[in-house]
């Protein structure tokens, strides 16, 4: 369970990030961010329509999700899984050092994801073995099904 002082913390570093990008973390942006960052799992564009929708006083369409997700992606706010069609917080949005490319670890039975980082070095190695085979590769995010410690 994430505290309201990280979350405070990282919709502040999120908000810090998109000024210094040209960007705004306008509110419904920022409840969105804030809906994302508070769930222990992905969630998918409706799911968060419905939980905005549930604290909001007007209600948020899902294509006014749909775009605002992508914002946040575009941001490196969130990251899209592409296996599940949901979205997660970047967990490292309060870190103030660089990352390697992210990893998504996801529990096949309770959709519990954990990102981590792959280094430079293997991240080569993949790209050179997907080249090797003729493919180029069109993204270097990583999802691997796995079991949490709580699962297993």
């Amino acid at each position: 369970m994430v505290s309201k002082a990280q979350v405070k913390k990282v919709l502040s570093k999120a908000e810090q990030r998109c000024i210094a990008s040209g960007s705004r973390l306008t509110e419904k942006r920022k409840k969105i961010l804030e809906i994302m960052v508070s769930s222990a799992v992905p969630l998918s564009p409706y799911e968060v329509v419905d939980q905005y929708n549930e604290a909001a006083e007007s209600k948020m369409p899902a294509n006014s999700a749909y775009r605002i997700l992508d914002f946040l992606v575009g941001e490196n706010l969130a990251h899209k899984l592409a296996s599940a069609q949901k979205y997660v917080a970047c967990s490292h949005i309060a870190c103030d050092h660089s990352h390697e490319v992210p990893q998504f670890l996801i529990c096949s039975q309770c959709q519990n994801v954990q990102e981590v980082g792959i280094q430079a070095g293997l991240m080569k190695q993949l790209k050179d073995n997907v080249e090797s085979t003729g493919y180029n590769m069109t993204s270097q995010q990583l999802e691997i099904q796995c079991l949490c410690p709580n699962c297993q």
